[in-house]
């Protein structure tokens, strides 16, 4: 059947991280009240009428998997965030092990609150733990209480969700080999069954960026970063959590198959404000701003406001970038000949996998992870 993720964008925040770069915005910015109930209302009605004309406009009939991010959508009253559920239920076909995800601040949700999630057809949540060191939160400039980490994957197993992630992210500044341990240690006590570990990256226009930029704040070298990774990779693997993803380990059978249908390139829909779309090779993107997203909703149900049509050649070189982050890697048939021999160093120097390579595809090793952007350039000279 022809299939289509749903991605569903929450842009509400209740205070912006300095490294934060996506399409959120606090109360503050939007001169709103803290209590974002009415806004939650208004906000889910306009993603109702979206999610309409997703289906007026798309052949898709079957939804494998919808995703929540944000932003922080466990601000949203879990009443409205199962209004879009059973919108996307009621216009499509669910799948019947369909993957229903939440990204949450473990501050902003509670036993009950996890319970009416789960009620509403919740059955994965992704928790930001970012670190477990205070220091090192202070530095990412986030607010919730690392104890409440632990309280809140246990209160999401007892409520049963089926599978509880949690987010960690390494090379902050004054982050020491030991806190970054320690962090990883902490999160490999929780019931969880899959850990994503990002290295921290320095976008402009953040309020990191700035104190970089100004030298306020000074960053851990690559050499300390891909030691944290390797050490991340070794304590993941001896808990049991397969590495699938460039920042992903699972347990067995717990991988995320939302994120998966980005990386294997599959058709998604991203519903709210600023958020993309891929269906064919054709990409879209909505308006960023809530007010200007609202209005446009109104206006004709179609928040869009730039597209393009990726050529066949971005269109392969995207699918080389994506598919070598993945423990399948890429088939070398796939590969021209001149581009297979590109490889053949890195396959003598041990940062691809021969094993695979003898049976015909293109693995990243452990070494080879940590240098997959130089090994994707190589491929696309």
């Amino acid at each position: 059947m022809n299939t289509l993720a749903f991605y569903v964008h929450i842009p509400y925040c209740v205070r912006r991280c300095g490294y934060c770069d996506f399409n959120t915005y606090t109360p503050a910015e939007l001169s709103i009240s803290s209590d974002l109930s009415a806004t939650s209302r208004s906000y889910i009605d306009l993603l109702l009428r979206e999610i309409e004309f997703a289906h007026e406009t798309s052949t898709a009939t079957l939804v494998p998997t919808i995703f929540f991010g944000g932003g922080t959508p466990t601000l949203m009253e879990s009443s409205d965030l199962g209004r879009v559920i059973s919108e996307i239920a009621s216009k499509f076909q669910l799948a019947p092990n369909a993957e229903i995800t939440t990204e949450a601040n473990p501050d902003t949700v509670t036993r009950e609150k996890l319970e009416q999630l789960r009620a509403v057809g919740f059955n994965r949540i992704s928790f930001g733990m970012q670190s477990a060191v205070p220091h090192v939160l202070q530095a990412l400039d986030r607010t919730h209480n690392p104890e409440n980490v632990f309280k809140a994957t246990t209160w999401a197993c007892e409520v049963g969700f089926e599978e509880v992630s949690v987010d960690l992210i390494y090379g902050t500044a004054g982050e020491s080999i030991a806190d970054w341990e320690a962090s990883v240690d902490t999160a490999l006590a929780l019931p969880i069954t899959h850990i994503s570990a990002y290295a921290l990256i320095v976008e402009n226009g953040t309020k990191l960026g700035a104190q970089v930029k100004r030298g306020e704040v000074i960053m851990p070298d690559d050499d300390q970063t891909a030691d944290k990774y390797l050490l991340a990779d070794e304590k993941f693997s001896a808990a049991g959590f397969n590495w699938y993803e460039l920042s992903n380990w699972s347990k067995p059978g717990s991988e995320s198959r939302h994120n998966l249908a980005y990386w294997n390139g599959d058709n998604w829909w991203g519903a709210g404000a600023g958020a993309h779309s891929h269906i064919d090779g054709r990409r879209f993107w909505n308006v960023k701003h809530p007010a200007a997203y609202g209005q446009k909703v109104l206006e004709s149900g179609n928040p869009m406001h730039e597209q393009e049509i990726l050529t066949a050649q971005e269109a392969r070189s995207e699918e080389i970038m994506l598919q070598i982050r993945l423990v399948t890697g890429l088939q070398r048939a796939s590969l021209s000949e001149n581009e297979q021999r590109s490889l053949s160093s890195f396959l003598t120097d041990g940062f691809l996998d021969g094993e695979a390579w003898a049976r015909g595809a293109v693995v990243l090793s452990k070494a080879g992870r940590l240098i997959a952007d130089r090994i994707v350039r190589e491929i696309l000279l």
